[in-house]
């Protein structure tokens, strides 16, 4: 039945059927990939100007990294860790090395990870600073976005992922984000605080980029004060903004660092949580865990995934790409006024259209971008988010932008 040829039609009305409604995704069905580029299911190719929310950052199915899923896949794809296994010790060592930290705990979508970062920071503050129990807070910023369980929409300020969602689970302070009196205030409202959950760039809202030195300071507010900084770079890390990590740009080592998405280059759930031997450490037999977690099947594929990152230097090719993306982009906004700003780093930025968060404008020229051959698609209501593959090259780019400027002088 899977194998069955079907129209685009057929497979939404399906899912409508089908599906839970918890998705209001562009109307194209896709049924290939390759590189920058996807196909639907009567054969029409689009540019990819999403990567599933950075998680294809080496591109759709990737050769080298299929290979090492299809490898290990016909060996050993899980043991549970009930037992040993011949792929997750090189892979820890792997991944350890490449970020530079003592310890990782595999896990395996995104929000798992910041919620084991979570229970980390908390059991730290417990047992290694002496917090009275139940009484830890972390620190977060408003609009952030770090998942979708129950602990992690409690310090959401999204109605949507909220509301009727409660009770909520109680520990965090909202402080607004690029504040960094804010986030002294909140270091010095209590002895209680055991760290601050930060993204390096808002990607849910907007692709924010904070202000020059941001980070760097808000670490050393967190030194100062004894709190564990906690970087979460399921979306922003991996080459995506023309680094390595987004926290690379100010020279920031983060306590905890969360990784997913293109941990795997999109072909299988990995995400891990990386600290040093002191924080990791408070962790033992029982206490946190996850039957996929740390999987071979998964760690064959991360070591790819880093693999492709390294030996074709993403990272540069992002930065070198983004900056030129942005310089065109910005031509686009001094000749039309439906586009009023393009913000972003690397190949992680956006465009603010210039109408209301309420009106359906970026939605239509997301739909028009779709008609043109790119697929993109809005937050927010006004902002439309563009992060292709980092395997793009310069030509191809240039094609997107004329693209872009075509849509929006049809507009």
């Amino acid at each position: 039945m899977v194998s069955e040829q079907i129209s685009s039609q057929q497979a939404i009305n399906l899912e409508d059927k089908y599906g839970a409604h918890n998705y209001h995704p562009l109307p194209v069905v896709l049924s290939r990939g390759e590189g920058v580029y996807v196909w639907d299911v009567e054969g029409k190719r689009y540019y990819d100007f999403l990567s599933a929310y950075s998680a294809v950052n080496q591109g759709h199915c990737h050769p080298k990294i299929i290979d090492a899923l299809q490898k290990q896949a016909t060996t050993l794809t899980l043991t549970s860790r009930a037992f040993y296994n011949d792929v997750l010790g090189k892979y820890e060592k792997y991944l350890t090395q490449y970020f530079g930290f003592d310890k990782v705990l595999p896990m395996n979508t995104g929000a798992e990870a910041v919620e084991t970062a979570i229970k980390l920071c908390r059991k730290y503050a417990y047992e290694q600073k002496n917090i009275p129990e139940n009484e830890a807070q972390i620190i977060v910023c408003k609009n952030n976005f770090h998942g979708r369980t129950t602990t992690i929409i409690s310090f959401s300020n999204d109605e949507d992922a909220r509301k009727n969602f409660g009770p909520y689970t109680a520990g965090f302070i909202k402080i607004d984000y690029d504040n960094l009196d804010a986030l002294e205030n909140a270091l010095k409202s209590t002895k209680n605080i055991a760290g601050f959950l930060v993204e390096p760039i808002q990607g849910e809202a907007g692709v924010y980029v904070p202000s020059k030195g941001y980070l760097a300071k808000a670490k050393a507010l967190c030194e100062k004060y004894d709190v564990l900084f906690i970087a979460d770079e399921v979306q922003t890390g991996i080459a995506r903004t023309g680094k390595l990590l987004a926290v690379n740009h100010e020279n920031v080592v983060p306590d905890i660092l969360i990784l997913g998405k293109a941990l795997s280059g999109g072909v299988y759930p990995v995400s891990a949580v990386l600290a040093n031997n002191n924080i990791m450490n408070v962790i033992k037999p029982g206490q946190h865990g996850s039957t996929f977690g740390g999987n071979p099947l998964a760690c064959a594929v991360a070591i790819a995934a880093l693999e492709v990152i390294q030996d074709e230097k993403l990272a540069d090719n992002a930065e070198k790409l983004g900056q030129l993306f942005r310089s065109e982009i910005q031509k686009i906004v001094d000749s039309f006024d439906l586009v009023k700003l393009v913000r972003g780093k690397g190949l992680l930025n956006a465009i603010i259209i210039n109408d209301t968060e309420d009106s359906t404008t970026a939605w239509d020229i997301c739909m028009k971008l779709r008609d043109n051959g790119l697929l993109a698609k809005p937050t927010h209501g006004n902002i439309i988010r563009f992060a292709p593959p980092l395997v793009m090259n310069e030509e191809q780019l240039l094609d997107c932008v004329s693209i872009i400027k075509k849509t929006i002088q049809e507009f």
